[in-house]
């Protein structure tokens, strides 16, 4: 006689932050469940706190001196590598997407692609600003105004909800082309993509604490994180009017610079890939020298 069949539980999968170069749990110890299109639960997704927001930014901050001092071509080195670790897992995330959010696998694979084509074309820009940015001046006086660009520090990131891993990628590249680390917010309704980009990052050559993500409630984290004092610059373009007004606020309590609301179409190549896209979150450092010293 056949055993008589049983049905079998799925085990879903609990989430945690990445910051440091490490998959933490929330300090909290809160989860949130994420849902698929239809609301079927797909996910436990960690609720980051004020605490996990000081701990992503401190690993930012002591990754920036080594991450700013690599070589321009080393650093593109790495998000050429980023780009290829996430290559290798893009019909993986393709799928997973398209189930998430109910869309065409075609459109979602658009997407993972895209994120991938974003990475190596910051990957390429890396050694190139200097050239492009730097100029030597010559004043009306014996000297020369050597201007070369530097990152500008620690970025806060705020990318638009949707489309989640590709906008989120094309948030970050630019700041991380520049020498700069990132505390990234993923996606609120779709975190699942993002934080599996996480895994990614984990298995590439990124240092610790370059790339940090935390998920949760975005009403929670964005003023602890737009109002954090060793945060230098925010790209809040999944702001909306109220979320861009209180950011500009916290932000000028210690002169940060800001950009939000400024999503753009993400599919487009033209859009999200360009220099102008770097330029924000560079600073540029004049020298002055004599003439013939």
């Amino acid at each position: 006689m056949d055993a008589p069949a049983t049905t079998r539980l799925a085990v879903v999968k609990t989430y945690k932050l990445y910051v440091a170069g490490k998959f933490t749990r929330s300090e909290s110890g809160r989860h949130d469940p994420a849902h698929d299109h239809l609301g079927a639960h797909a996910a436990n997704v960690p609720r980051g706190s004020r605490k996990d927001v000081r701990d992503a930014v401190k690993a930012a901050r002591g990754a920036f001196a080594a991450w700013q001092g690599r070589t321009a071509y080393n650093r593109g080195q790495i998000l050429y590598r980023l780009a290829e670790a996430l290559e290798a897992r893009a019909p993986e995330l393709a799928g997973s997407t398209a189930r998430l959010r109910g869309m065409d696998p075609g459109q979602a694979r658009a997407e993972i692609e895209g994120a991938v084509d974003c990475l190596v074309h910051y990957a390429g820009w890396t050694d190139k600003l200097h050239p492009l940015l730097g100029e030597v001046s010559p004043v009306a006086l014996p000297y020369f105004a050597f201007s070369s660009p530097e990152p500008t520090g620690v970025v806060a990131v705020l990318p638009p909800e949707e489309p989640d891993l590709l906008a989120l990628v094309a948030e970050i590249a630019p700041p991380l082309a520049a020498g700069n680390t990132v505390v990234a917010v993923v996606s609120e309704r779709w975190p699942l993509p993002s934080l599996d980009l996480a895994e990614v990052i984990a298995v590439s050559d990124v240092p610790a604490g370059v790339v940090n993500l935390i998920s949760g409630r975005r009403v929670e984290l964005l003023p602890h994180l737009a109002g954090h004092r060793d945060v230098n610059a925010v790209a809040a373009a999944g702001a909306g009017p109220e979320e861009s007004a209180q950011v500009t606020e916290l932000a000028s309590e210690t002169v940060k610079r800001v950009q939000s609301g400024r999503a753009i179409n993400y599919l487009d190549p033209a859009a999200r890939q360009s220099l102008g896209r770097i330029e924000p979150w560079l600073e540029l450092k004049t020298a002055w020298h004599p003439v013939g010293a």
